[in-house]
């Protein structure tokens, strides 16, 4: 599966072929359903058989880049979505997936961008999110509009500058003297002098990349009114050079521009190859995409951090320890999503989900693979408890939290506590009580 830095990349972009075209393309007409549901395909039904043929070749196309995802499927009499949600869109025609999840479609969007920007580690402000207009506009638009409106903001009161190296052939000197070239092009001259200096300039490696998302954006919206913020934020950083490759820029993040440090990490989910597909030629759609499962993961990981703060170590994708040794060489890598340290205890090792419990089965659905996986963790690392973190959905009985509390035996009489909890992901201001719940119960259950 694709990387980005340390963790598991979760989207895709794919930008239309002709952007003169696009700047003039009519409004998609845009179907939204839910994950693992069915779009009936044929004359007079959700899509046309041209559409469905368009989705499954761009879905196709999607599908490596995100480490062999499933995102629509063929069945009988139509099109099924798989785990993965975004936009998918084709000339004409655009197909929204949203999580399945409690709420309304502008609920979910809501949680979802909030999901997204968490897992980004962009910080979204009070209310920022109710301003978006949700239930009106699709997960793309949302996610260009909140884009559009913060760089707006910032470029507005400035751009970010910095100070580059120049040259020039001067009558007086300036900075200092570039001696090889002096001795080289004016040994006989004393008129002039080849000199070196630094010059503030906005025409930097940020600019460059924020000017390059903003021309990839301006290709898929179909907003006219994000598409005005777009043409104004294209004027106001037509100073910026166009970049050739805008992720090998040498981008430096200081305190000189600290309010672009989440501009540039939300540029860089537009233009990053590991997140999106760029390709050219009959390239006939554009697409922005997230396996639920590896989202979901990185949420819940990066939320955990914030809970945690510095009363412990939250260490996502952990690796270095093995399930087997043959005593030469370890086997079997393991790599549980969160293993959480705290001084004077024995780790805490929790991994994520994206499944719905089933509360009429005995087992509650867990796969009996996920449990096997969790004793090698709790076994591997000395794990005093493991937790598998599952969504929260209506038909559950219980509040989210832990939502059962198992045992493993242990032949040494110290048992592993095993439990299974859940967490609401539509309700955006309860994830973080509802996590550290989750992880002082381990905390209760000691001084018990």
């Amino acid at each position: 599966m694709p990387t980005l830095g340390s963790w598991t990349a979760v989207g895709a972009l794919i930008e239309p072929t002709d952007p003169a075209a696009t700047s003039q393309a009519r409004p998609l007409s845009t179907l939204t359903r839910r994950e693992h549901e069915s779009i009936a395909v044929g004359e007079g039904k959700a899509i046309t058989e041209t559409d469905a043929l368009r989705f499954l070749a761009l879905a196709k196309r999607l599908r490596q880049r995100l480490g062999n995802a499933q995102i629509l499927t063929r069945e009988h009499g139509g099109l099924k979505t798989a785990g993965v949600v975004g936009v998918l869109a084709t000339p004409g025609r655009a197909l929204e997936i949203l999580p399945k999840i409690d709420g309304d479609d502008g609920a979910v969007r809501q949680a979802l961008v909030h999901m997204i920007a968490v897992a980004q580690d962009v910080r979204l402000a009070s209310g920022e999110l109710a301003a978006l207009d949700a239930q009106r506009n699709t997960l793309l638009e949302l996610v260009i509009r909140l884009f559009a409106e913060r760089l707006l903001t910032a470029v507005r009161r400035g751009p970010p500058r910095r100070y580059v190296e120049q040259g020039a052939d001067l009558n007086v000197l300036r900075g200092r003297l570039n001696v090889v070239r002096q001795l080289s092009h004016f040994a006989v001259r004393a008129d002039k002098l080849a000199c070196r200096f630094d010059e503030l300039s906005a025409d930097t490696p940020l600019n460059r990349v924020l000017k390059a998302a903003v021309a990839r954006l301006a290709a898929a919206s179909r907003s006219n009114a994000n598409r005005r913020r777009l043409a104004e934020l294209a004027a106001r950083l037509a100073f910026a050079g166009d970049s050739a490759d805008p992720l090998a820029e040498r981008v430096r993040l200081d305190r000189t521009n600290t309010r672009f440090h989440d501009l540039y990490r939300l540029a860089r989910l537009f233009l990053d190859g590991s997140w999106q597909s760029t390709t050219g030629g009959s390239s006939q759609g554009f697409s922005l995409l997230f396996p639920m499962n590896v989202l979901f993961e990185r949420f819940i990981g990066k939320r955990l951090r914030r809970v945690i703060g510095p009363h412990g170590q939250v260490r996502l994708q952990s690796k270095g320890r093995y399930a087997l040794t043959d005593g030469a060489r370890d086997r079997f890598a393991l790599q549980p999503d969160v293993v959480i340290e705290r001084r004077g205890r024995r780790p805490l090792v929790l991994d994520t989900k994206w499944k719905e419990l089933k509360p009429q089965d005995l087992n509650l659905g867990v796969a009996q693979a996920d449990v096997y996986q969790l004793l090698a963790y709790a076994r591997a690392y000395g794990a005093e408890r493991v937790v598998l973190l599952y969504p929260w959905h209506g038909n559950l009985a219980s509040d989210p939290g832990v939502h059962c509390r198992w045992s493993a035996p242990d032949a040494s009489g110290q048992d592993v506590r095993f439990d299974i909890a859940t967490v609401d992901v539509a309700s955006q201001t309860e994830v973080p009580s509802v996590l550290r719940t989750i992880v002082e119960d381990d905390e209760r259950a000691a001084a018990a």
